[in-house]
């Protein structure tokens, strides 16, 4: 089974997606969306600079964890990780997203 996108309705109703990876884990996830079309060409940036290594920004939170956000070409964040527990397991996140979602399918959940 390959990485998917889905997209799904938040507790305000907008429209977000995650993408999952071949294992079902959650690897990256979205902001609200008002328009279903608006999150749609998130997933197309991603799908666009997921290969990219210059599009990860790789963070440490407060508490200690690791997390990446992935950005697009005008440096806005399209996808943000979870937290991991070591840098080395965030960097497999990286990977896992590279891999999977260049050519994951899209789930649409609110359909």
């Amino acid at each position: 089974m390959a990485g998917k996108f889905e997209i799904y309705n938040d507790k305000a109703g907008e429209f977000r997606f995650r993408l999952k990876a071949s294992n079902g884990q959650n690897i990256l996830a979205s902001e609200g969306y008002k328009a279903k079309s608006g999150c749609l060409n998130g997933i197309e940036s991603v799908k666009k600079n997921a290969s990219s290594d210059s599009s990860y920004e790789r963070k440490q939170t407060a508490s200690g964890k690791f997390m990446f956000n992935l950005k697009a070409a005008n440096s806005q964040i399209i996808g943000t990780s979870e937290s991991y527990e070591t840098a080395a397991s965030r960097d497999n996140g990286i990977e896992s997203v590279k891999k999977n979602a260049p050519d994951a399918d899209i789930d649409d959940l609110t359909s």
